[in-house]
């Protein structure tokens, strides 16, 4: 919309405007248009040289009625054979559940016609748009459709803000309608203490917590428990699927096809993320929860399955069952914290299973024929003095740390240290210089070490079996850093630092001594610091080159932490030290970390292992349509994320920020499919015509208008016309028979422009809007003035009507 003037050397241009809400009758059309142009030039001219006219017709699309849109919201009621709601667990759940795609507009152009070639008024047009010479196409894409998996993971990521516990979600009423009953889990303690004939077994805690979670059940009723039974059940054994026998087997990694293997990219995803292996109970358990909380109670199913899942643990951890899906080993810092506590119980309950196998054989059988690594579990029942014939038996027997039994700390509390060194023959080890040391008896050896000997008696050097230094989740390790930290920088907290560091350090020493008696530090070095043992080719007094070693400066420093740890050290074999791990103590942390985790905070650990499940999907997705676009945004999202993710606290926004990312390329995946869909670009027979169509449609996502090669008379034109023939059938004819002739038929009826013409029906709606450019070089204001450009535009829709001149005339000659 415009108006003014345009003075130049010798000309002047004005633009006019004429705006209105309704159009006139006479000025639908080219001729009345033809009409106003004349006018308002005002030619004095005769025979008016011709106008040439520009023509633009647009036409739209609005109802894919014969295709309906392939994507069927879940059916939430549906719980066959592990799927819900047509959803396996696991699996999330992608698409729009609306056609992404609202509107397709047609423009059919005639870029260059001439009065007098065409005849378009009120009773005749040959403006056919079968005959254009240009189409292109745009598409309208429905504002904001609705994805599943953004729905899916933005509603897990509202829980996140959810600030109840899981008591408040889950009510606690219920214990206290009970009235005097023990229902109540706090009493479980006390319960225990109170003088009983049951056996005691039967009263561990967790008997108490599960006999007072029935009543709450029995209570709630059925219909009330957030989660029906049957989910339930379906869920467990998808995340244990350990469970179906009778006695879980000892499951550590779970195989599944669903997910990428584990050396490719997608699966090390978590490292980025640091969410979870895609094959890991964590995993497993965030898209349950996504899942639970999209289709089954929202946050009190949330809050229901956490509580199972608790209860899950504290069993297997009483029980010696092994957690499955969890690689074995010390916690992953790569992953998320919630994981690294899994793992950690899994390593506390790997240590108590192989404790509690050796007290059961150190129990059955014999003194004699005892279990090489149970002798200090034998002291249980023998005593001290005992101990020493059950050491004979020992030998020297390799076993891995795992497979000792490392006794319950009352033992090591039963013998003082006197007592102790007197059963290995020696008074007191401080006094004792390696000679005497050389009188005990070795224990704890694991195998020789090499062609190495000790340096003052010559005897091979042997490598101890070591007590493993304790795993560490994350938050351990950093309030272990504080802690070192707190101790300021003076001497003494210097010390102490070291003292708390060395732990590990002290154990080692420990059980080299006693695996090599008669040894010196210098020993303990060439094994456990190879460096630190410098070694030099001297000349002696013979003249023989002879190799002489001694410590490194660092260790020669006075009052050295490796000095003094192995003054302090005595020779005590790994099974009769204080252990450096107390699988009871961090097990039960861990159990109370989970059991006070809020869903919130559950949301929070798990939201990166969703994230990493919503880029897995898209990608999966992505693969099977080939969008070149898509894949750039998947990878600026992964690089997002995984910038975003690493701290421990993500911002709202920004998370949010990648959850409208992921959003926005599965609408993006859905429009392909839409438009594929549309375009029956899977039914081409020919593939040079099946690599057109796909071009044109990858063009249509990506470029705001696109070209149709070949016009109304290319593949892409054939079918687009088929499209509008449809939809025109469907529309304006009330005869049914009309309304259901196949596509085919259709063509065969059309015959030429004339017949079709005459049908009832014709191919195309009346267009949504036309555009006309007239154009033509007339001199004004006089015929002896200068030539020059007339010009005037117009655009008529339903409601609107504009026309916009540019009308020159000469200055010079008038």
């Amino acid at each position: 919309m415009y108006v003014g003037e345009c003075q130049g050397p010798g000309v002047r241009t004005d633009f006019e405007m004429v705006h209105l809400r309704k159009v006139p009758n006479q000025y639908t059309h080219l001729s009345g248009l033809l009409d106003i142009f004349k006018s308002k030039i005002g030619c004095p001219l005769t025979p008016l040289p011709p106008v040439s006219i520009a023509i633009r017709f647009t036409y739209v699309l609005q109802d894919w009625q014969q295709y309906f849109w392939p994507q069927q919201p879940p059916d939430i009621d549906a719980l066959v054979g592990g799927e819900v709601g047509g959803l396996e667990f696991g699996k999330l759940p992608f698409g729009a559940c609306e056609d992404p795609i609202s509107e397709l507009h047609l423009a059919t152009t005639w870029p260059h016609l001439t009065e007098g070639i065409i005849v378009d008024n009120d009773v005749y047009s040959d403006l056919d748009p079968i005959q254009a010479p240009h189409w292109s196409v745009r598409v309208r894409k429905a504002e904001n459709p609705q994805c599943l998996l953004g729905d899916f993971v933005t509603e897990f990521f509202k829980i996140c803000r959810r600030k109840e516990s899981t008591d408040e979600i889950l009510g606690r009423s219920a214990f206290e309608e009970e009235g005097k009953e023990t229902a109540d889990i706090t009493h479980a303690l006390s319960k225990l203490t109170e003088p009983a004939s049951v056996p005691i077994h039967k009263l561990s805690v967790s008997n108490m917590v599960h006999t007072a979670k029935k009543k709450i059940r029995k209570h709630r009723g059925v219909e009330e428990s957030p989660l029906n039974n049957d989910v339930l059940n379906t869920i467990l054994l998808f995340l244990f699927p350990d469970a179906v026998s009778e006695k879980p087997l000892d499951v550590t990694t779970s195989t599944d096809n669903n997910y990428p293997p584990s050396e490719s990219e997608d699966y090390n995803l978590y490292n980025q993320f640091k969410s979870a292996p895609s094959d890991s109970l964590t995993y497993k358990l965030a898209l349950c929860l996504c899942m639970i909380n999209f289709y089954h109670g929202g946050l009190k199913g949330v809050a229901h399955l956490w509580q199972e899942f608790v209860l899950e643990m504290r069993f297997r951890w009483e029980n010696n069952f092994l957690i499955p899906g969890l690689a074995s080993g010390p916690p992953d810092l790569r992953c998320c914290l919630l994981h690294q506590k899994l793992q950690m119980l899994n390593c506390c309950i790997e240590r108590k299973k192989a404790r509690d196998e050796g007290k059961k054989s150190s129990a059955s059988d014999n003194v004699t024929n005892i279990y090489p690594g149970d002798a200090g579990k034998a002291g249980d029942h023998l005593g001290p003095d005992d101990l020493k014939e059950t050491d004979k038996d020992k030998g020297e027997v390799g076993k891995s740390w795992d497979s000792w039994s490392d006794s319950e700390e009352e033992f090591f509390e039963c013998l003082s240290d006197t007592e102790e060194l007197k059963g290995n023959g020696q008074e007191s080890g401080k006094k004792g210089g390696p000679k005497e040391m050389a009188n005990l008896r070795p224990e704890g050896r694991l195998y020789q070490h090499g062609k190495l000997t000790l340096l003052h008696n010559g005897e091979p050097l042997y490598i101890p079996v070591t007590q493993e230094p304790a795993p560490m989740t994350e938050d351990l390790l950093e309030e272990q850093s504080e802690v070192l930290a707190k101790l300021g920088t003076s001497a003494e907290g210097a010390h102490l630092r070291a003292r708390m560091q060395s732990a590990c350090l002290l154990s080692d020493m420990e059980s080299f001594k006693a695996a090599n008696p008669g040894c010196s530090l210098e020993d303990f070095v060439r094994w456990y610091s190879p460096r630190d043992y410098v070694e030099e080719e001297v000349i002696d007094e013979k003249g023989n080159v002879v190799l002489k070693g001694e410590l490194s400066a660092r260790m020669k420093i006075p009052s050295n932490m490796w000095v003094e740890a192995w003054e302090t050290a005595k020779p005590v074999p790994a099974r009769r030290q204080r252990r450096l791990f107390d699988d009871t103590r961090e097990a039960e942390k861990v159990l109370h970390y989970l059991a006070i985790q809020k869903p919130a905070d559950l949301a929070r650990h798990l939201l990166p292992s969703v994230i990493h499940a919503a880029v897995l999907k898209v990608k999966e997705e992505e693969s099977l349509e080939n969008i070149s676009s898509v894949k750039k945004i998947i990878k600026q999202i992964i690089s997002h994320s995984s910038k975003v993710l690493h701290f421990p606290n993500p911002e709202d926004k920004k998370l949010e920020e990648i959850i409208h990312q992921i959003t926005n390329v599965e609408a993006l995946i859905a429009r392909a499919r839409s438009l594929k869909a549309k375009f029956g670009t899977e039914k081409c027979e020919q593939e040079e015509e099946k690599e057109d169509l796909e071009r044109f449609v990858s063009c249509l996502l990506e470029q705001p208008e696109v070209l149709v090669t070949g016009a109304g008379r290319g593949h892409a034109g054939r079918i687009i016309h088929k499209l509008f023939v449809n939809a025109q059938r469907l529309t304006e004819s009330s005869d049914e028979a009309a309304a259901m002739t196949p596509p085919e038929e259709e063509s065969k009826r059309m015959g030429s422009p004339e017949e079709r013409r005459q049908n009832s029906v014709s191919d195309f709606p009346p267009p949504a809007g036309r555009e006309f450019i007239l154009r033509t070089t007339v001199p004004r204001p006089a015929p002896y003035s200068k030539a020059l450009p007339q010009r005037m535009y117009s655009v008529l829709t339903k409601e609107d009507f504009r026309l916009a001149g540019a009308f020159s005339s000469d200055t010079s000659f008038f």
